[in-house]
């Protein structure tokens, strides 16, 4: 299983990387909602169907043995949609709290780092060659997403900063972030998951801008428009990406 693979399949993390996943992790949340709430599905039936799609999209990336934007960002959506009704049901299902269950999806995902550093020796996220680095890769996402799911929550909802308030701290943290990848020597590993946690919550919060009652904060567009919009706009996203990718290719030829 430790087989190395004969190609990277990440995706470079570049400006367009950023804006991909924020763009996906903002559908996740307002396409779990759209199926837990809005449909009234509810929590734990919303989390086995994305959980199921989860499953699904990650083991065609795993089989995979090239890097295809299509195929990752599905994945990248499925862990999305499913951390926002994983993170919904711990909180509010089980009566958890948006506090503790941060705290328990803190601990988790540094486990799972911590085993994974201890069984690959590296966390790098650019350069993958290995089955169980990539099956690393994205149990680890899976739980930041769900983390940021609650993170985001906790900052619009006990913190009292609302939707907007939350958004735009967690904007400045993300400048921040970038400003220490430019101006300094911390690990870029480090930085890299601190980033990808911090876009969940954006994107959460984003997306609960745009969907919420103004009395709430939000510009009540609704889950379906606003899912609609973001399905849009990351197809087209993916459409470059894989034009891009194939260029050089397609003029060689």
């Amino acid at each position: 299983m430790n087989k190395e693979n004969n190609f990277n399949k990440i995706p470079e993390l570049t400006l367009l990387f950023w804006v991909m996943k924020i763009c996906a992790t903002t559908l996740g949340e307002t396409g779990g909602d759209l199926l837990s709430m809005t449909l009234n599905v509810g929590y734990f039936a919303s989390t086995m169907i994305f959980f199921g799609f989860f499953l699904v999209t990650v083991f065609g990336q795993l089989k995979a043995k090239k890097y295809i934007p299509l195929l990752y960002w599905s994945v990248i959506v499925s862990t999305s949609t499913a951390g926002t009704t994983m993170s919904d049901f711990m909180d509010r299902t089980l009566g958890l709290g948006y506090t503790i269950g941060a705290a328990i999806l803190v601990t988790a995902l540094m486990l799972i780092l911590a085993f994974w550093y201890l069984s690959e020796k590296s966390l790098s996220v650019t350069n993958i060659k290995t089955f169980k680095g990539e099956l690393f890769y994205w149990i680890a996402i899976l739980f930041s997403n769900t983390l940021g799911t609650a993170l985001g929550d906790f900052l619009a909802d006990d913190s009292g900063l609302g939707f907007l308030g939350s958004n735009l701290l967690i904007s400045s943290v993300l400048i921040l972030i970038v400003l220490a990848y430019y101006q300094t020597k911390i690990s870029r590993i480090v930085l890299f998951w601190i980033a990808f946690v911090l876009t969940r919550p954006f994107g959460a919060t984003f997306g609960d801008v745009l969907t919420k009652l103004p009395e709430k904060g939000g510009l009540d567009l609704g889950t379906i428009g606003a899912s609609l919009v973001f399905v849009i706009i990351l197809a087209v996203l993916i459409i470059y990406e894989t034009y891009w990718k194939r260029k050089p290719a397609l003029e060689a030829a």
